[in-house]
């Protein structure tokens, strides 16, 4: 599981996705539209695939997923135009659903008790790591070869899917299928949690306003800083670095205790996202989309390891791609506005942003309160 977490890390291109996208004729709105129908997508498919990795393991599923995410990088490296970008994406939405709740369940059953939260750390961190090698590469080697970066790419992904072959099935295999009855109870237990669903809404939040501004908008307001392709490449290495304080996420939250860590980390994405659309000058700009990443990396963690505290039945991925289903529902409209706002006024798209995480901010604070305080004294964990 590290060795493709690493891998899977390694797209060469991410210094700039963006421009990569608009050197092949898709406009900013465009990207953002492909992104939403993908959320779409994730959104259909994350239950179906659920109880599909509950019935035929954990191991066949990520076998799958990591060969089918080899060939949408094959799709990717090679296309041209909206609707190539966009038969990519839809490869990626099946991809995206069958691994969502499949590869924590891996991890989480295969830690001893209360290491989970360092794992999932680690796991992100490997990530984070081969997206460093990636944009150091990028840089020093590729420049604005935008074609190699995606065949280099092609080739980490190749090795992902190989390494997917050794992984060992931690399920039970004995363990009855889930049934269409308990499948609706799930679903509707779910649904009817309210304070489960604030901190599922909350996350989504933090995590739409990051995936949009540190891969899609940051290249935009790197470009009116006046930074060349080989600048974003080292930029975009050094938020990566960054990105690595997510393995230390259990001591952060060990020490500030999840209240103050979660709102101080809430509170760190909305000034960056202030500071980001106020702000002309590239170093500011650079510092803005550190703290955003470093917010998100700490945090990524800590809501893992609370929504699969709150998961109390064997069908654990199941469950987990039902609050996936959740999280990806709120993406959809948050794409959409995104993409909107950014075709008018990139300083709009960010104050956008900000909102959403200031939204995240209460909507953990009302969690944690109703809820929050009384799972981590469960789990021992400071308040």
């Amino acid at each position: 599981m590290y060795a493709i977490a690493l891998l899977q890390g390694m797209v060469f291109y991410a210094p700039v996705a963006t421009l990569y996208r608009r050197a092949q004729n898709v406009s900013v709105f465009q990207i953002t539209l492909i992104e939403s129908i993908s959320l779409l997508l994730c959104l259909a498919l994350e239950i179906p695939w659920g109880a599909a990795a509950d019935r035929i393991g954990y191991k066949r599923t990520m076998v799958f997923c990591c060969g089918l995410y080899f060939l949408s990088k094959i799709v990717f490296w090679q296309a041209q135009g909206f609707w190539w970008f966009l038969a990519e994406r839809v490869m990626l939405s099946v991809v995206i659903a069958g691994l969502s709740g499949v590869d924590t369940s891996i991890l989480y059953l295969s830690c001893g008790e209360g290491e989970s939260q360092k794992v999932f750390g680690l796991y992100s961190g490997l990530n984070t790591a081969g997206l460093l090698v990636a944009a150091i590469v990028f840089s020093s080697f590729v420049g604005e070869d935008y074609r190699l970066s995606g065949g280099l790419t092609v080739i980490s992904y190749g090795l992902a899917a190989l390494a997917s072959l050794f992984l060992t099935e931690v399920r039970n295999r004995e363990r009855r299928t889930l049934q269409f009855a308990e499948f609706k109870a799930l679903l509707r237990q779910t649904l009817q949690d309210r304070y489960l669903m604030l901190l599922l809404a909350a996350a989504a939040f933090l995590s739409e306003t990051h995936q949009t501004i540190t891969v899609f908008l940051n290249q935009l307001k790197y470009e009116e800083c006046g930074l060349s392709p080989a600048l974003m490449g080292y930029v975009y290495a050094a938020v990566t670095v960054a990105g690595l304080l997510g393995v230390l996420s259990a001591r952060f939250t060990g020490r500030m205790g999840v209240k103050r860590a979660g709102r101080l980390l809430y509170g760190a994405a909305i000034a960056s996202c202030i500071l980001l659309t106020f702000t002309g000058k590239a170093a500011f700009s650079v510092g803005g989309i550190l703290a955003l990443r470093v917010s998100h990396s700490l945090f990524q963690p800590l809501q893992l390891e609370l929504q699969n505290r709150q998961v109390h039945t064997e069908n654990r991925a199941t469950a987990l791609s039902i609050n996936a289903m959740i999280v990806d529902s709120a993406g959809v409209g948050t794409n959409l506005v995104f993409g909107c706002l950014a075709k008018f006024s990139l300083r709009a798209a960010l104050l956008f942003g900000a909102g959403l995480c200031m939204i995240g901010l209460c909507l953990f604070s009302v969690w944690y309160d109703r809820r929050g305080q009384a799972a981590c004294v469960i789990a021992g964990d400071a308040p």
